[in-house]
């Protein structure tokens, strides 16, 4: 069994039916929306994207593009890009973690031991904000990685304005992060992804 078969999360979701030809015959054509894990082909186009959402904001990327490359590499399923016609249109890129909160090395480092999922980045391509694809995007992935037997925690820091949108999503605030990026300052939120049986045992996991 693949793994894609049997993660019905990351399985394509058809939002609406295949052209079809003027002579009523279907054509081939990329699903309306898909989800799926990220590989290494997949950096520049989560670069362009993340550097278009961040660099605005603070001035800099959570990931350069030799770190997308690296992660993607380590761990690609702890990704999940979010594809419109074969379009990346949103991403989430994780690694483990072994310890209770994130020190400086978490930003580079991944621990295949780690039984907690550290949650880097979360972005979404400028022309499909403001259509809650990013809520959207983070539930499939939690519910993904309940399916993940290693998985107990994820983890995830933000700045101040950012909390009440992880909040919605069912993180808790753990308080100020320990790590900094030049002047700026995190908090520390933290969402349990196990001591849901009831969803796993009817999720297909």
């Amino acid at each position: 069994m693949s793994v894609l078969s049997a993660l019905p999360f990351l399985k394509p979701v058809h939002l609406r039916s295949p052209r079809s030809s003027p002579g009523g015959q279907r054509r081939h054509t990329l699903p309306a929306s898909e989800f799926r894990c990220l590989s290494p082909e997949d950096a520049v186009s989560v670069f362009e994207i993340e550097r278009e959402a961040f660099i605005s904001v603070s001035g800099d990327c959570p990931l350069h593009l030799d770190e997308i490359r690296h992660f993607l590499n380590l761990c690609p399923e702890l990704s999940l890009g979010w594809f419109e016609e074969g379009r990346l249109v949103a991403f989430i890129i994780g690694s483990l973690w072994d310890q209770e909160r994130l020190s400086q090395e978490a930003l580079t480092l991944h621990k295949p031991r780690g039984t907690a999922v550290h949650i880097h980045v979360l972005a979404v391509h400028r022309t499909f904000r403001q259509q809650g694809k990013g809520s959207i995007l983070m539930w499939r992935y939690l519910q993904y990685l309940r399916c993940l037997p290693f998985a107990r925690r994820a983890l995830l820091m933000c700045e101040d304005f950012l909390v009440p949108f992880y909040q919605k999503c069912g993180f808790e605030a753990l308080g100020p992060c320990e790590v900094t990026v030049g002047e700026l300052t995190f908090i520390e939120m933290q969402h349990s992804v196990r001591g849901h049986a009831f969803m796993r045992r009817n999720s297909g996991c």
